[in-house]
């Protein structure tokens, strides 16, 4: 029986966040359901300065968080560049690959390190229930094969992702899979909404770990009630906290994306260290 390492990283600098709560939960669900070991560790990156040696985890999930993803002089600034990095030639040279899923913040600031396009500032605050389109790769991704498109997720940020790099994309291998919802009525370009890095590495600017209670939680704070009524109206947004716990929305997201990365970085974690032996 093997054993499989999984480090957390919370990115979000001492707030409040359900996020990290639902990663947590989502990954104690995979240790308990897996019939091998799984060490589970969290890492406070942003407000402790803390990171994982790449070396002695298999896996990683690094979540979102608020501000700016740009850098601002802190010190645990370039040990999450070196972090990136450090996975990405590893998984270059080495046939034990590690898995890395980033989230919304980290996503950002995935986007900026390998130089992807223009990570910058929204108008206004995105906060809702968002409608995610898949691209053409999208729709051959096997995160979101049991998804429809579009398919739905909490998306809550402050910054995006435009102007995509096609050639240094391509020339690094990366595709992106996910985009937001087409406003014909506004003249401005589509957000990229998630990239296949790698084979290892993927990372959404969308919640993929949130489900109904986080988000109603969300929803006290009154900056996410005004930007989800300034995107969609009062009326689209008594609607959504009705139909919260529609199974074919969030509930359905959240049980797909992160359990299938889980899983499937697993079973190749522990094939490898079969042929190895």
């Amino acid at each position: 029986m093997g054993k499989i390492r999984l480090a957390l990283l919370d990115m979000n600098n001492n707030h409040i966040n359900q996020g990290m709560k639902n990663i947590l939960e989502i990954s104690e669900v995979f240790r308990n359901k897996a019939d091998f070991d799984v060490d589970i560790t969290c890492f406070d990156v942003r407000y402790k300065n803390e990171m994982p040696d790449f070396h002695d985890f298999d896996i990683f999930i690094s979540s979102g968080g608020p501000g700016t993803p740009h850098r601002g002089g802190y010190a645990w600034e370039q040990r999450y560049a070196d972090f990136l990095d450090n996975i990405w030639n590893h998984n270059l040279h080495n046939k034990d690959k590690k898995f890395l899923f980033l989230i919304c913040h980290s996503f950002q600031l995935a986007g900026i390190y390998w130089k992807l396009g223009n990570i910058c500032k929204r108008k206004s605050y995105s906060f809702g229930v968002m409608p995610i389109h898949k691209t053409e790769d999208g729709k051959k991704e096997f995160l979101f094969q049991n998804l429809p498109d579009p398919f739905y997720a909490v998306d809550s940020r402050a910054f995006q992702f435009i102007e995509p790099d096609d050639e240094r994309m391509q020339k690094l291998g990366m595709k992106i899979v996910a985009k937001e919802k087409v406003r014909p009525h506004i003249h401005l370009e589509r957000a990229v909404m998630a990239i296949r890095f790698s084979e290892e590495i993927f990372g959404t600017q969308f919640h993929p770990e949130a489900d109904p209670e986080g988000m109603m939680e969300n929803l006290k704070d009154t900056k996410n009630k005004e930007a989800m009524i300034e995107n969609f109206g009062m009326e689209k947004y008594l609607e959504t906290v009705d139909r919260m716990d529609d199974p074919d929305k969030i509930v359905l997201t959240q049980s797909q994306i992160l359990p299938r990365f889980l899983n499937h970085a697993a079973q190749r974690i522990l094939k490898n260290e079969i042929s190895l032996c």
